[in-house]
């Protein structure tokens, strides 16, 4: 019988059994995260597009300052909550917070259709996803621990999110571009600390099933972020 709670019924995930080995629970453990990951950037596009093709929300979300802004307070505190709860919540309250966090992502990111183009769209993703999966394959096959670049990352991406914030009232196009160029390097070394971070988690006793949705969220906000900058380095000249 699992020890675990949330599917008392049901064979247990590779990554929690005990006579899995290691690496079997950690590609078990990481096609779950991954899978989750699409599905969340799934979702997150269905949103944008939606608002793109219906005037109606537009008006509610793109032209009411006060619904836009409260959306973004809303999705920044459930990505909060979702990691400070992770091990008090549900297996499917976990999945519920995140899917509704990548849908109230996706409505706001719609903005990115009205400001720049379809090709800059188009190269920063693509770029976004190759550099991504290069280095969560580095980050998966390397022996060196990154413990110690992932606490100086994190600490940079919340000194990124502080200098965007202080920009919105400085509306410096120069500033933008190097807090831009800087936050590549720091969101594409977290990727990489990110996915090592998850085989450790798939051989600790410790973590639950539900943990998959944990690092769902990390590769999930790390890859918007590493879109977000690229879009803003390459969209520079290619705005409507």
């Amino acid at each position: 019988m699992s020890n675990y709670p949330y599917q008392p019924q049901q064979q247990q995930p590779a990554w929690i059994s005990a006579s899995a080995t290691d690496e079997t629970r950690v590609q078990s453990f990481i096609r779950s995260v991954y899978a989750w990951m699409f599905g969340g950037l799934a979702i997150t596009t269905a949103a944008a597009v939606w608002v793109l093709f219906s005037p109606a929300l537009q008006a509610i979300v793109l032209q009411n300052r006060l619904v836009f802004y409260g959306l973004l307070i809303a999705e920044f505190a459930l990505a909060m909550w979702v990691q400070a709860r992770i091990t008090h919540m549900s297996a499917g309250t976990a999945a519920s917070a995140f899917l509704v966090y990548s849908l109230l992502n996706g409505l706001t990111l719609s903005v990115i259709f009205f400001v720049y183009t379809q090709a800059a769209i188009f190269q920063a993703f693509l770029s976004a996803a190759l550099m991504f999966a290069g280095m969560s394959v580095y980050g998966y096959v390397t022996k060196r621990s990154l413990t110690s670049m992932g606490s100086f990352l994190i600490m940079g991406a919340w000194g990124l999110f502080i200098g965007f914030a202080v920009n919105i009232f400085l509306k410096s196009d120069r500033l933008s571009y190097v807090l831009s160029a800087i936050g590549v390097f720091v969101f594409l070394g977290l990727t990489a600390y990110f996915t090592q971070k998850l085989k450790t988690m798939a051989v600790s006793p410790e973590y639950r099933e539900h943990y998959s949705i944990l690092g769902a969220l990390w590769l999930y906000i790390t890859f918007i972020n590493l879109f977000l900058m690229l879009l803003r380095l390459f969209g520079g000249g290619n705005r409507r």
